[in-house]
């Protein structure tokens, strides 16, 4: 199973949610040492993501784009 991570590694000071993928920098740091959890991992990012958005961030592919441009 490939990383969420697209590579903006932008952390909201609030949640501590990347902007990009969703993860934590806890969770980040366990991927590739625990596999059992990505799984749960997984679960959240979308719904991280979503509530990032709402708070009027820009996530997920649109924030790589952002941070390329």
């Amino acid at each position: 199973m490939e990383r969420p991570c697209i590579k903006v590694c932008e952390f909201d000071d609030d949640t501590g949610w990347c902007l990009g993928c969703g993860m934590t920098k806890p969770e980040r740091k366990v991927w590739k040492r625990v596999p059992g959890y990505r799984e749960a991992i997984l679960e959240n990012l979308p719904a991280r993501l979503a509530a990032l958005s709402a708070e009027g961030h820009t996530v997920g592919e649109a924030a790589r784009r952002r941070k390329k441009g």
